[in-house]
C-alpha cells in the first residue's frame, strides 16, 4: 500500500502534559504522522515517550495544546472514544488478559462489535500462526513473546487506521526482538500507520519512515528513519555511537 503525504491522519500541537497538576513531563511536543506511515519515538528514560502515547490515545488530558485524528480535534476525547475513531494503543505492560483464553483475549479486543467475529479471529490467526496453535491457552501462560503478539493481535481485532504501541520489545530476548519487528514490519506492510515508542532505537529508526528523538519533553530531532539514525548527533547522544576525533 502507498503511503500518503497528503493527507496527516494525526496531529500533536505544542501539546503540554503529566500525571500531576502544574507537573508537565511533555513541554510542548509537536508531532504527526500520515495514513500508511510508520513513526519512531525515540529518546532517553523520562523523556516524555510513553507519556506523549498515552496522551494521545486520551489516557491523559493535555493541560495545553491541540490533537487532531483524521482532521477532529480529539484533544478532550477519552480513550472509548477514541478507539470508535479508528485508533488502537498497546501498553508495555498488562497488555493482556491473564485468565482469558487467547480466542476470548481477541474477541475482548472487538468488544464495540455486533455479529460474528470468526473471520477477524481467522485474519490474526494467519497474521500470528503461533496464537492459533494457542487458541484455547490462557493468555497468563504464554511466553513474553506470544503475549506482545496477543496485544498486537488483539488491538487489530477492529482493524484501526493508527495503532499506538509503547515499548513492544521490552524484556524480551533478541531473538524475540527480531520476531515481534518482524510482525510489527508486516503489520505496517498492510496499510495500518503505527506509532512505535520504542527503547530500542537502532532497531525502531532503521524500519521507520519517519522518527522523533524526545527529550526532556520536547521533541528535539525528527526527520527520515534513516537519516536520524546516520545523524552523529543523535548517534552520540542517543544511540551511543562514539564521535571519532
Amino acid at each position: 500500500m502507498l503511503k500518503s503525504t497528503s493527507d496527516t491522519l494525526l496531529e500533536v500541537e505544542n501539546v503540554y502534559a503529566g500525571y500531576i497538576k502544574d507537573l508537565d513531563i511533555l513541554q510542548g511536543v509537536n508531532f504527526k504522522i500520515n495514513p500508511g506511515e510508520l513513526v519512531a519515538v525515540i529518546g532517553p528514560n523520562g523523556a516524555g515517550k510513553s507519556t506523549l502515547a498515552k496522551t494521545i490515545f486520551g489516557l491523559l488530558t493535555p493541560n495545553k495544546g491541540k490533537i487532531t485524528f483524521k482532521g477532529k480535534d480529539i484533544t478532550n476525547l477519552k480513550s472509548d472514544k477514541i478507539v470508535q475513531r479508528g485508533m488502537c494503543y498497546v501498553p508495555q505492560i498488562s497488555n493482556v488478559f491473564p485468565s482469558l483464553t487467547v480466542e476470548e483475549n481477541l474477541e475482548m479486543g472487538a468488544f464495540i462489535l455486533q455479529g460474528s467475529l470468526k473471520e477477524l479471529k481467522e485474519e490474526i490467526f494467519t497474521m500470528f500462526p503461533k496464537l492459533k496453535q494457542r487458541r484455547g491457552q490462557r493468555g497468563g501462560t504464554l511466553s513474553g513473546g506470544e503475549r506482545q503478539m496477543l496485544a498486537m493481535g488483539k488491538a487489530l481485532m477492529l482493524k484501526p487506521d493508527l495503532l499506538l504501541l509503547d515499548e513492544p520489545s521490552a524484556a524480551l530476548s533478541p531473538i524475540l526482538v527480531n520476531s515481534v519487528f518482524e510482525q510489527i514490519k508486516a503489520i505496517n506492510q498492510n496499510g495500518t500507520a503505527i506509532v512505535l515508542v520504542e527503547q530500542n532505537a537502532r532497531k525502531a529508526l532503521a524500519m521507520a519512515d519517519r522518527g522523533y528523538v524526545l527529550e526532556s519533553g520536547r521533541d528535539r530531532f525528527s526527520g527520515r528513519g534513516q537519516d536520524l539514525l546516520n545523524d552523529p548527533q543523535v548517534g552520540e547522544l542517543y544511540l551511543g555511537v562514539t564521535k571519532v576525533h
